[in-house]
């Protein structure tokens, strides 16, 4: 599965093109504008690095990050900043960030950098993902709903983790197709059906009957507020 990144800045112009260049080096790309939205985002644990700039409207990046980590998000995080004094970069790191990257910075760089905390987040486990009371421990790969085990298969847990790490939004066949089962041309939409109608079954012997919901006509989302 692609490394999943979460890019969080107000100006419009670096969320394109930082979405555009990680995009094109493999990685699956999110993008936010304010803090609200990336501490939202962050929160769920779902993004293998997060690129977060300082400045930012509703929550400044000192605040999201140091919010995450309250919250024992372990997910590495790269600050981007138009100061470069030592005092600023000390502030983050001691804030519990992994790296920092001042404006304006060479894209090779940035990648670099990024790399390296995908690195150092595989070394470490990819922690824990989490709606609701359920609970997926990416490091084990085990699932559990209200601290009952979910036995999946390796499909039904990369289904469950594509659709988990975008908790509340809705993924359609094709990005789960992309996401779950590569480029296989093999493959067709109705797997995905089928799948999740697997999925369904375990979640709901569990008593998470309820969350893996269907968006007609626009593919699928985990919520874990009923439909």
């Amino acid at each position: 599965m692609a490394a999943r990144v979460l890019v969080v800045d107000d100006e419009p112009g670096v969320r394109s093109a930082l979405r555009r260049g990680l995009s094109a080096e493999g990685m699956d790309v999110t993008v936010a504008s304010d803090g609200v939205e990336a501490l939202r985002l962050a929160g769920t644990g779902a993004f293998d690095v997060v690129v977060l700039d300082i400045m930012l409207p509703g929550l400044s990046g000192y605040r999201v990050l140091e919010r995450l980590r309250a919250d024992d998000v372990a997910t590495p995080v790269l600050l981007l900043s138009a100061k470069d004094g030592e005092v600023d970069q000390a502030d983050g790191l001691d804030l519990g960030a992994d790296g920092y990257l001042v404006k304006p910075f060479s894209f090779l760089v940035l990648v670099a950098q990024v790399r390296a905390l995908l690195r150092r987040g595989e070394a470490a486990g990819r922690g824990e993902l989490r709606v609701g009371e359920l609970l997926i421990d990416r490091g084990s790969r085990e699932v559990r709903w209200a601290g009952t085990e979910v036995s999946l298969s390796p499909r039904e847990y990369g289904l469950l983790v594509a659709l988990a790490g975008r908790s509340g939004a809705v993924v359609s066949k094709e990005d789960l197709l992309r996401t779950v089962w590569g480029e296989d041309q093999f493959v067709t939409r109705n797997v995905v059906e089928v799948y999740v109608g697997y999925l369904r079954r375990k979640l709901a012997a569990a008593g998470a009957g309820h969350l893996v919901q269907t968006v007609r006509g626009h593919g699928y989302r985990v919520s874990d507020e009923p439909s």
